[in-house]
């Protein structure tokens, strides 16, 4: 892996010097755009919106618009705006994850010690696992200002995962949420009763991308000209979708078939 950060985790009074690398990876499969009419490549060129000539990448720059007038940016700019952030993840508070909702998580990179920086790494590490505590700091990532939690992960490595700022969540009051009605005490004793049947502790194991496998095996029997067709669709139950006690029975039952 290469890095995309080297800085450090201000930890206190503490600097630890540490790396950056993308934790994950995307898993889908790697499909081109083609023209349909010859099966070519299409290419996707950085053109100037006035003489309509492709620009070079080391003739492109980056401006704000301000009063009608762009504003040139250097990197000596963005690095002049807080250069501390630029280098360092300083850790302003330690918090419980479970206080923090999950529609505030996005992307998680690993961080890596560099030399000089692995006792103070460990000492961090160890410090959070036995707090079951994490690190909220801020630090400057391809001209972002990225908000972090660092975590430890697996018990053996540190984590950083990147979080959206209040501002970034949407408001759902525009939205048709119906007001909450009285439910029915039989109903909610079956919609709890049917929680408890599927609950089971978390393992990301049983889950897996199957849509990429199936199909590339479609592809690969496209390719031997033998196209797989759709599988007809089930039919559904046939339960009446204004009945929700019929519902919640049937799903019950379904549950329970599953499980035996």
């Amino acid at each position: 892996m290469r890095a995309i950060w080297n800085g450090a985790i201000g930890f206190g009074l503490v600097n630890i010097p540490v790396k950056l690398y993308s934790a994950v990876e995307q898993s889908n499969l790697d499909l081109d755009m083609l023209d349909k009419k010859d099966l070519s490549n299409i290419q996707f060129k950085r053109v100037n919106a006035t003489t309509g000539k492709e620009v070079k990448w080391e003739n492109i720059v980056k401006g704000y618009k301000l009063e009608d007038e762009y504003i040139v940016l250097t990197d000596e700019d963005f690095e002049a705006v807080s250069p501390e952030k630029s280098k360092i993840l300083s850790i302003t508070q330690f918090v419980d994850t479970s206080e923090i909702d999950s529609v505030y998580f996005e992307t998680s990179y690993f961080l890596e010690p560099q030399k000089n920086g692995e006792q103070a790494y460990q000492l961090l590490l160890q410090a959070l696992l036995k707090t079951k505590m994490a690190g909220v700091g801020t630090f400057i990532l391809r001209e972002k200002e990225i908000l972090g939690l660092v975590r430890p992960y697996d018990e053996k490595i540190l984590m950083v995962t990147r979080m959206r700022y209040p501002e970034e969540i949407r408001s759902y009051e525009d939205l048709k949420v119906p007001k909450a009605k009285k439910t029915k005490g039989k109903e909610l004793e079956m919609a709890e009763s049917l929680i408890k049947q599927l609950a089971s502790e978390f393992d990301p194991g049983e889950f897996t991308n199957t849509y990429n496998e199936e199909l590339l095996e479609l592809i690969k029997a496209k390719a031997k000209g033998t196209p797989k067709k759709a599988p007809e669709e089930k039919d559904a139950e046939d339960v009446d979708p204004t009945d929700l006690m019929a519902q919640l029975k049937a799903s019950l039952e379904a549950s329970k078939k599953k499980a035996g």
